[in-house]
C-alpha cells in the first residue's frame, strides 16, 4: 500500500537522510531539501534539542505549507554535565568539523574514568498543520580512541550499551538495532500509521 504521506525532511545533512531512509523503508517517502530545490541554512538558536528540531520544521512548514519534519540530535556526556548536548554539531566552534568536535571531546575526557554518555534525538513533525514531537535515546560509553570508518559525527567514539563496537564500526542495520534516531523515527512511523488508519 502506498502511503499518502510524503514528508519534507528539514535538513541538509545527507548522512541523516540516508539513515532515516534506511529506517523508513518503503513505508513513507521523504524528500530532502536538496531534492525539493530548497536552498536554506536553518539556524539552531535554541538551548534545547527539541526547540531546535521544532525550529527546523517550523521554518520549512511556513516556507512550503507541506507536511515536514525536522530533527536534532545531541551527545550528552555525564562527566561533562550533559555537554556537548545541544551544541554537539558546533562543540569546537561554528565552523567545526566532526573531527574537530571529536578532538575537543577527547581532550576534555583525558583521564576521565566516568565515560558514560548518551545520544538523544528529537523529531518535530508538522502534519496537516499540527505539531508533534517524538524522541529516542541510546545510552553507551565513550571510547578513548576513535574506531571505525562508517557513520558520522561522534560515531567513532560512541559504543552503545550491549555492544563492543562503536557506531562507526557497524553497518547501518547493526547501528539501527541500538540507534537513538531509529527509536525516534519508529515512534513517528507508529504515529503516522495510526493516522493512516483513521
Amino acid at each position: 500500500m502506498t502511503s499518502p504521506f510524503t514528508l519534507l525532511f528539514a535538513s541538509n545533512n545527507r548522512h541523516k537522510a540516508e539513515e532515516i531512509n534506511s529506517i523508513l523503508g518503503e513505508q513513507f517517502q521523504i524528500i530532502t531539501l536538496a531534492e525539493a530545490g530548497i536552498v536554506i541554512d536553518i539556524p539552531e538558536p535554541h538551548d534545547t534539542i527539541a526547540a531546535n528540531a521544532a525550529e527546523k520544521s517550523s521554518v520549512i512548514y511556513q516556507l512550503t505549507g507541506k507536511n515536514c519534519f525536522g530533527e536534532d540530535t545531541g551527545l550528552e556526556v555525564e562527566a561533562l554535565g550533559g555537554a556537548p548536548g545541544v551544541k554537539s554539531a558546533r562543540f569546537a566552534g561554528e565552523k567545526a568539523t566532526a573531527l574537530d568536535n571529536m578532538t575537543k571531546l577527547q581532550e576534555l575526557m583525558k583521564g576521565q574514568k566516568n565515560r558514560k554518555a548518551r545520544f538523544v534525538t528529537v523529531i518535530s513533525l508538522r502534519l496537516n498543520g499540527e505539531h508533534h514531537l517524538f524522541s529516542g535515546m541510546c545510552s553507551g560509553t565513550l571510547a578513548e580512541v576513535p574506531a571505525g570508518k562508517d557513520g558520522f559525527g561522534y560515531d567513532p567514539l560512541f559504543i552503545p550499551d550491549g555492544s563492543k563496537q562503536s557506531f562507526a564500526e557497524m553497518s547501518m542495520d547493526e547501528k539501527n538495532k541500538f540507534s537513538h534516531r531509529k527509536k525516534a523515527v519508529q515512534a513517528m512511523i507508529t504515529f503516522l500509521q495510526q493516522v493512516e488508519k483513521k
